[in-house]
């Protein structure tokens, strides 16, 4: 059975917008029973902004307002002319020519969902240049007023895998950071007080020397 482009995106949303059960979404995403529920408990999948499979083409909402219905109905997904990403090797991503007008719709995207990930990660996740990404951010691009954000998984621009992937890099480094920024305020604060501390107390005067013992040898008569 052919799963939706984006699986665990699809799961999101379907938790959050239908009354479908687990076991039909979790059929119909390709996932486990148990990770529906860990997403509608919000265990698992956080930071994943759903996606609509309706909007998306790949289901009617006759076919989700039938399941929710009958628990025991299964949903179908509808056939899709989007292409999808195929694997690539390790190196520069070639878009092809046809797919080059929408990098500026998913880069749109990828700053306003995913504002954690650095130029180069966006760059090399769909294949276009630092300067495209800066004109897209602040509205200098050609043809900014007809940029429309787009998924770039919807596009064909990746794979959910490799948008997944570059996404929980950029959140752990970002934790990384804000770890060792927490480490040298609490560095800083310990020199503070060490400055600020008063001087230690002298130490106690030390007791008088004894007096010399007097000499004890007899004296002879």
């Amino acid at each position: 059975m052919p799963l939706p482009l984006m699986p665990k995106a699809t799961a999101v949303w379907l938790v959050e917008n239908t009354a479908l059960s687990f076991e039909q979404i979790a059929a119909f995403t390709g996932m486990h029973e148990l990770e529906i529920q860990a997403i509608a408990d919000g265990e698992v999948a956080i930071g994943i902004v759903g996606v609509s499979p309706v909007a998306g083409g790949q289901l009617s909402q006759d076919e989700v307002d039938r399941a929710e219905k009958d628990p025991k109905v299964r949903l179908k997904i509808t056939k899709s002319d989007i292409p999808l990403p195929k694997a690539r090797s390790k190196g520069a991503r070639y878009t092809p020519v046809s797919k080059r007008q929408d990098r500026p719709d998913a880069i749109a995207w990828l700053l306003k969902h995913h504002p954690e990930l650095t130029d180069a990660q966006v760059s090399r996740l769909i294949g276009t240049t630092k300067p495209t990404i800066l004109s897209v951010r602040d509205r200098s691009h050609w043809n900014a007023q007809n940029i429309k954000p787009q998924n770039p998984v919807t596009l064909g621009l990746c794979t959910e895998a490799e948008l997944e992937k570059v996404v929980a890099i950029a959140r752990r480094r970002a934790t990384n950071a804000q770890k060792a920024q927490a480490r040298e305020a609490a560095r800083r604060e310990r020199e503070a007080a060490a400055a600020n501390a008063p001087p230690a107390e002298e130490e106690a005067a030390a007791p008088p020397a004894a007096e010399p013992a007097a000499d004890e040898t007899p004296v002879t008569p």
